[in-house]
């Protein structure tokens, strides 16, 4: 039987026993003739009895502790029944985010080669279209009548009684989860349950996460820390591969009409829930927190959001990746009080202080693997280099990459453990704060120095008319060039050549901007799946550079 200190489902099985006729879900989401809202309700005792159900289903038809299952559940009460069973049995749920296009998502599925398939009709559909990963799976469950044995039937036999095995000690594994793919291929980072377990400790007393509050949840994945947290979780009528483009009444509604305390939202959701917020002078006074994550969150969209809450409530922007986070987090009181200041000048974004348990270094940009940590690679306080990272929240490898975990992490044999590069780079300033620059990647590499995107493009964002800016390089005769590429805000109306115009002026005021030349204007970067704000330059790159052919 499942031991409480194990695995990260014993969260579920304790919040069930201390509070089982609390609503765990509330899912569905339906509106009356008065535009009211009402929800089918899971209280936290029926989750966990439907997961044991479940679980003891999914044993009898052959997934054990260690069968790597692929999960291709819409966000439901399904979803997060189906996902705790497999952690009940120590399976390792393989999740990939379904925004990530076809191909890609083969791909993911066949280098985490599963052995069981639990999905929607369509997604069976599509896994016999394309053959995915037909060598390794061979059990095939589905919600519908189609693509293999019913999720209800699974249910139906875990009714019957039986016991759950012993799924081991903390260190087994517990879930790949893939990154997002939207600064290099998709990696599947195997997770264990301690890492889940430090993850969930680091939330609660990080943002001291009460049991018995409501989350609001715009991303499935992050959702799943709402049953363990002892929260509500409420999930929105959206389309959660596309934050960006929410209704915001469907965000405010739930908000207002149940008193949502806490909420999960990407810099593009917040952006336009605070739009629509600010035009029509709506408040949400019951949130306590706003947790905001996926990329930097603009200041100007942070003061804007902020209207819309009490005066003591924050927008908390934790840094962090798939494979390891929260590394670090600040509150918008801390951003638009003193840090927005020097971002705008050029000085990076402030991404807080490490959370407890984090350790966060500094070193040399190195472009190859590091077999080794050396106390020479560390770089004082305010000199850019990469982020480091060392703590139980972190990751220690990628599944089946054994050529991706040697470039991502560096032994620390003296003290017995390891550091994550996250490959981005910043500096800790002499108090102690992370900056952050940009992607150690997505540099632009000039004969006699690197320019780091974030410190430009937080200058041209303090120009009105900017929704968001884009430092690439382009190649011109085998030299490269700086150029910025502009979003302009959907209210702008300046001609383009006043407009950069503004933007030169605006570039000659700083010593490090005034290496930029040229400004080219894009109606819509292209951005990431998961968060749609992380912009995609590599993309953006290949289309100033037949821009400027």
């Amino acid at each position: 039987m499942m031991t409480a200190a194990a695995n990260i489902a014993s969260t579920l099985v304790e919040m069930a026993q201390r509070q089982p006729n609390v609503d765990a879900l509330l899912t569905n989401p339906r509106r009356d003739a008065q535009r009211k809202l009402s929800y089918t309700r899971t209280t936290f005792q029926q989750l966990n009895d439907k997961s044991d159900r479940l679980a003891r289903g999914l044993a009898a038809v052959g997934i054990a502790t260690g069968t790597r299952t692929a999960l291709c559940l819409r966000p439901g009460v399904d979803f997060f029944a189906t996902t705790f069973a497999l952690f009940k049995l120590g399976a390792i749920p393989v999740l990939i985010d379904p925004g990530i296009g076809l191909k890609n998502f083969g791909r993911c599925l066949a280098q985490a080669t599963p052995t069981a398939f639990i999905g929607i009709p369509l997604a069976h559909g599509l896994r016999r279209l394309f053959g995915w990963a037909k060598q390794s799976i061979r059990i095939n469950i589905s919600t519908g009548g189609f693509g293999g044995i019913s999720l209800s039937e699974i249910e139906s036999r875990g009714g019957a009684c039986g016991r759950l095995p012993d799924t081991g000690d903390q260190a087994n594994a517990a879930a790949i989860l893939f990154t997002s793919g939207s600064t290099g291929p998709a990696k599947g980072v195997l997770y264990t349950h301690d890492n889940f377990l430090a993850q969930i400790d680091a939330l609660k007393h990080t943002y001291d996460i009460q049991p018995g509050e409501i989350d609001l949840a715009t991303f499935p994945l992050f959702a799943l820390f709402g049953p363990a947290l002892g929260m509500t979780t409420v999930l929105p009528d959206m389309d959660f591969t596309r934050p960006g483009f929410v209704d915001p009444q469907n965000i405010i509604d739930p908000i207002q009409q149940l008193g949502i305390t806490n909420m999960f939202g990407s810099p593009a959701l917040i952006d336009c829930v605070s739009r629509y917020g600010a035009e029509h002078n709506i408040t949400l006074p019951s949130l306590q927190r706003v947790i905001s994550a996926g990329a930097p969150a603009s200041p100007r969209v942070l003061e804007r959001f902020s209207q819309m809450l009490a005066p003591a409530t924050q927008i908390f922007t934790p840094y962090g990746a798939t494979e390891a986070l929260p590394v670090s987090s600040i509150g918008s009181h801390d951003i638009l009080g003193s840090t927005r200041k020097l971002t705008d000048s050029g000085k990076g974004v402030c991404i807080g202080r490490p959370v407890d348990n984090i350790r966060v270094r500094i070193i040399k940009i190195i472009d190859v693997a590091i077999a080794a940590w050396s106390d020479d690679l560390e770089l004082p306080p305010n000199e850019i280099g990469e982020i480091v990272v060392q703590g139980p929240v972190v990751t220690s490898e990628y599944f089946d990459r054994p050529d991706a975990t040697g470039l991502a992490k560096i032994a620390d044999a003296s003290n017995g453990c390891f550091y994550h590069r996250m490959g981005d780079v910043g500096y800790l300033d002499s108090d102690g704060r992370l900056w952050f620059c940009g992607r150690k990647s997505q540099r632009v590499r000039l004969p006699e120095r690197d320019l780091f995107s974030t410190p430009f493009e937080a200058v041209f964002n303090t120009h009105p008319s900017v929704g968001r800016s884009a430092l690439v390089g382009i190649k011109r005769g085998g030299i490269v060039c700086p150029v910025i590429c502009i979003e302009p805000t959907q209210e702008n109306t300046t001609p383009p050549s006043t407009f950069a115009q503004e933007l030169f002026s605006l570039a000659q005021r700083y010593e490090h901007t005034r290496v930029i030349r040229e400004f080219l204007f894009h109606p819509r970067f292209p951005v990431d799946i998961r968060h749609n704000a992380k912009i995609n330059r590599e993309k953006l790159t290949l289309w100033a550079q037949r821009k400027l052919a």
